[in-house]
């Protein structure tokens, strides 16, 4: 117990088991290439490269305007760092196939959505947003980045400080300097040089060449050529300045502008920890800061999440406990044999965090709740034992002195009584379990905790009950004085077993108006669980939300902004609201594919008098009332779940696969508007990739040949003078920032300016770039992607206060009914409900060879198919009561019911097997059938009573408080167990007899009777 307590205090603590899959995410800057090109030179080849690659099951990719990324997504279970081996020798080959001027494919640092545990913002006062940048990026992220654990820090929004030579074409013609002239001052502006040691006078000097500056002033006065014999600087044809960096995203909070900081973590490490330690160092900084300057980090802050989950998961663990004490004292009414069954639940929770700690795991909602699930169940073997024993201590004690047997052989013969019973009841509650280990996937990654933990618990609470609970016992019940004082049993199970023998005798002899009653209600309970909805998992209660905000293609940054900020404004409206959290586009080295037209809001609130749907329809009646925007309304773990399994922030994602772009997006609004009016469905969504706004500058050959130009020196006058291009590093102190040349905004911000921009022809003059080229306003594809090699457009949507199941179903059939796809165009469905249809699928079929071993182990104790036949009777008594669970609570079967149902039938077996075992018992004894039907099921009222209430009521909490932070999975799971347990016990204590007897008056017993 002293290790198991050592253990679990210092175990890691989550709030789900590792669910990230093995992703490696490939980013690619492609120096402002349009989307098209980036697809056809950059992402293709690495798609090509990386697809043929072992253990990939998915290939997704982005191209975008002048940025490529391709997620190659493993088969679970793949060492995630053998994976980024693995692509990274597969790059290997596609880095000599780049284009010029495309950067190096490089890998993300490791991490995921699900990875994503921090954000904060960053706010002023006075402070400009340029030095408020700077200070996250080179006084906090630093800092973060030094944390352990951490692994990607990305910064959004503010002015990046940028060194600018905005160079004037007017200027540099007069003075007859050409962009390449201009581009070669500027490389060796800001370099220092070495020279050799000098020892002199007894010293030793290093001899170094200082060119280096940050003062715009001195890097201005750099030398360029000669004309004239005068000398020409790089101040006589350009301005240089410091200024803001092109703009890839904003970010505010509040509606204020402000800068947000994304702390991800590296795989495997304590979310508890890295968030703690980030906060202490952030806490220390203040001090360091300019007065005006406020942290923010309560935007994202999943530890909240996970203390509020594990604190609410052991609440209900410890409250289970409570009213299994009292349910014991109750029945036994000795604090002695209470004790002593206690003793398993510490000793058997502990044991589980040694073995969950030896399997790498760490303790989260999963591993808590199998915990919670089993408690009830885990004094159960203890009961069944020391219930025996005490009678039989009790029995003995009433006999004659001379007649009494030694207090070591009661307790010997008592536990060897039912130690078959015990061991066979427990190996099918195991066997019953073992269905949620053939889970894969995400699904499986989550369940998996809870069943170990479940699992070992019991196992170690079987361990107790045969080694620990019999020495107990005889150490502390077999003295003749507490014996003398415990001769009756409690007033409680003396009257139950009064009760019950009347209510049984009647039974026996009404058995058909017992029976039919029950089938009836058995067919009734069928058709109801006919009518379920389906799901994958109940909806989280995080406390927040997370809502992606689309708007028109083409839209500038600044306009998708001022739209953002309104959708903020909507949301802080709202009573509830506490505080919004604003990305629009990405920030730099964002694995996010957020283009310039997208952001995500997050949003904290605290429900007080409306309910979370009201609110929710509140939030979506905000939004919609927006003009020109899509949005999707999800919660930071939901969504980030939902884009884990199809790649989309959503819960269903109909993807349509094909070549055309144009004609996809056509196809995509058509299917929009064919299940836009299905019942339960919200948040519809088309994809984006449409044409937008292009300028394109066509080479004319023939001028080009006239003047003397090559395409190579066109296309790198439009990537330096037009594009803007970093020619060299200049630091302040440890600070180093970007010097970028380009022609001046005059030249590069208006189409006209474009057409005036001069180039420099072969003998030193300058040219209007329209005299060689055909400036031309066109259009292209905002961004493309694609998935498996195939282009891929997603028609997206949520799911309210529906079963997801159902809603699915009906978009098939709307899809299929309405869309006809042109040959080389297909649709698929991706989400939650693929992973739903799959794990059924498996429970299903190892269910059903789960109920075979059962039955195989039932036969091996009992040597007879038909009295193995009467203990599986529970099961459809137990299915009663636990679809009618479903039914009163929230009506959808989700796989955490399923999985409940599976718990239920290994649980509500052992009852049987208390039953029919004393039965044959007692007939090997020489008793008649009925007084063995009546003596037997009393006998055993007690110890199934017991079991089948502490292993019901320790549920209650969780059952009751579904709604709660971390009860989410768990609640479902419980409520079923509930239900089931409830129906099964009670019906069991009567329908086992009446079954019993109808077998042996047909010649299957050795021995038969009447019924008097």
């Amino acid at each position: 117990m002293v290790f198991g307590i050592y253990t679990a205090k210092n175990m890691d603590i989550d709030v789900f088991p590792d669910l990230t899959a093995p992703t490696v995410i490939v980013m690619t800057d492609a120096h402002g290439m349009a989307p098209e090109e980036v697809e056809r030179l950059v992402t293709y080849p690495i798609e090509t490269a990386v697809n043929g690659a072992m253990g990939v099951r998915r290939v997704r990719s982005s191209s975008g305007l002048g940025f490529s990324f391709v997620w190659v997504d493993f088969d679970w279970g793949t060492d995630v760092y053998k994976a980024r081996q693995v692509v990274s020798e597969k790059l290997i080959t596609v880095q000599e196939a780049m284009p010029e001027n495309v950067g190096e494919p490089i890998l993300a640092p490791q991490s995921s959505v699900m990875g994503e545990i921090f954000f904060m913002s960053l706010q002023a006062d006075s402070t400009d947003l340029m030095t408020l940048r700077s200070i996250a990026e080179w006084d906090i992220q630093p800092v973060i980045l030094a944390t352990g654990g951490v692994s990607q820090v990305t910064i959004i929004g503010g002015d990046y400080k940028q060194y600018q030579v905005l160079a004037d074409p007017l200027k540099m013609n007069f003075y007859g300097v050409s962009i390449n002239e201009l581009a070669n001052a500027c490389r060796e502006m800001s370099q220092n040089s070495t020279g050799k040691i000098v020892r002199e006078h007894g010293n030793e000097y290093v001899v170094r060449g200082v060119a280096r500056t940050s003062n715009p002033e001195e890097l201005g006065n750099t030398f360029v050529k000669t004309v004239n014999g005068k000398p020409i600087r790089v101040n006589d044809v350009a301005e240089v300045k410091i200024g803001s960096a092109v703009k890839m995203g904003y970010a505010s909070h509040n509606a204020k502008k402000s800068i947000i900081i994304s702390v991800s973590k590296q795989p495997k490490t304590n979310t508890l920890d890295v968030t703690e330690n980030i906060e202490q160092k952030l806490e220390a900084m203040k001090a360091t800061l300019p007065p005006d300057v406020t942290i923010n980090t309560k935007i994202f802050r999943q530890a909240d999440f996970i203390e509020t989950s594990v604190n609410n998961v052991q609440r209900a663990l410890l409250e289970g406990a409570v009213l299994v004490i009292v349910i014991l004292f109750l029945f036994l009414g000795s604090f002695r044999t209470t004790v002593i069954s206690l003793l398993a639940i510490p000793i058997s929770l502990l044991g589980s965090v040694i073995v969950l700690n030896i399997f790498g795991l760490n303790i989260n909602t999963m591993s808590l709740g199998g915990m919670t699930i089993a408690i009830g169940s885990l004094v159960d073997d203890a009961i069944i034992d020391v219930e025996n024993v005490y009678k039989r201590l009790r029995q003995n004690f009433q006999l004659p002195k001379g007649e009494r047997q030694s207090a070591f052989a009661v307790v010997y013969e008592a536990s060897k009584e039912i130690r078959a019973s015990i061991l066979n009841a427990t190996l099918i509650i195991i066997v019953a379990f073992m269905p949620l280990f053939f889970l894969s996937g995400m699904e499986g990654r989550m369940l998996k905790p809870l069943g170990i933990a479940y699992i070992v618990s019991l196992f170690m609470s079987l361990i107790v009950a045969m080694t620990l609970t019999p020495l107990l016992s005889k150490m502390m019940l077999s003295s003749d004085n507490y014996l003398l004082r415990k001769s009756k049993e409690s007033w409680l199970a003396r009257n139950l077993t009064v009760g019950y023998e009347r209510s049984l005798i009647w039974v026996l002899n009404h058995k058909k108006v017992v029976v039919f009653p029950i089938l009836g209600l058995f067919v009734v309970s069928l058709f109801i669980f006919s009518g379920f909805g389906r799901s994958f998992l109940p909806e989280f209660n995080e406390g927040a939300l997370t809502l992606s905000v689309i708007t028109q293609p083409g839209t500038s940054l600044h306009e998708s902004d001022k739209l953002g900020e309104l959708v903020e404004t909507e949301m802080l409206s709202i009573p509830e609201v506490n505080s919004t959290a604003r990305r629009t586009g990405r920030g730099e080295l964002d694995t996010h594919s957020q283009s310039t037209n997208s952001a995500e809001i997050d949003v904290n609130f605290t429900l007080n008098d409306r309910e979370l749907e009201t609110f929710l329809h509140d939030v979506r009646s905000k939004l919609s009332g927006i003009p020109g925007i899509a949005f999707t309304v999800g919660q930071p773990l939901g969504h980030r779940i939902d884009h884990m399994l199809s790649g989309t922030r959503a819960n269903i994602a109909i993807k349509l696969f094909g070549s055309d772009l144009n004609r996809m997006f056509q196809m995509g609004n058509e299917i929009k508007s064919h299940i836009v009016d299905i019942d339960g469905l919200v948040d519809v969504n088309v994809e984006q990739q449409v044409e937008i706004p292009q300028i394109q500058i066509r080479p004319n050959r023939d001028m080009l040949a006239f003047y003397g130009i090559s395409i190579h020196e066109f296309n790198e006058f439009v990537d330096i003078a037009l594009g803007g291009e970093k020619m060299a590093d200049i630091y302040e102190g440890q600070q180093t920032y970007d010097l970028l040349l380009r022609y001046k905004t005059d030249y590069t911000d208006q189409l006209e300016g474009i057409k005036n921009a001069l180039i420099d022809t072969y003998d030193g003059k300058k040219v209007p770039i329209s005299e060689v080229a055909e400036v031309v306003s066109a259009s292209g594809p905002n961004s493309i992607s694609r998935e498996n090699v195939k282009r891929k457009l997603v028609v997206s949507a949520n799911v309210a206060g529906r079963d997801l199941h159902s809603v699915v179903e009906e978009i098939k059939q709307s899809v299929n009914e309405n869309i006809d796809l042109p040959e080389g165009y297909r649709v698929e469905y991706g989400g939650q409900f693929e992973s739903e249809e799959k794990a059924s699928r498996m429970l299903l079929l190892t269910s059903i060879a789960a109920l075979f071993v059962i039955f195989l182990l039932l036969f091996q104790e009992f040597k007879n198919f038909k009295l193995a036949g009467i203990i599986l009777l529970n099961l459809p008594l137990a299915l009663i009561g636990g679809i009618f669970a479903i039914m009163l609570t929230s009506g959808m079967l989700s796989i955490p019911a399923i999985i409940g149902f599976i718990t239920l039938f290994g649980i509500a077996t052992r009852n049987g097997i208390l039953l029919v075992s004393r039965y044959q018992s007692l007939e090997q004894q020489g008793e008649k059938l009925y007084d063995t039907l009546v003596h037997g099921s009393k006998d055993r009222l007690l110890p199934i009573l017991m079991t089948a209430l502490t292993a019901a009521l320790a549920l209650i909490p969780l059952a009751a408080n579904g709604d709660l932070p971390g009860n989410e999975i768990q609640s479902p799971m419980a409520q079923v167990i509930l239900g089931g347990l409830l129906t099964s016990t009670i019906l069991n204590i009567y329908v086992v007899p009446i079954v019993y007897y109808a077998l042996s008056k047909n010649g299957n017993s050795k021995k038969k009777d009447n019924v008097h």
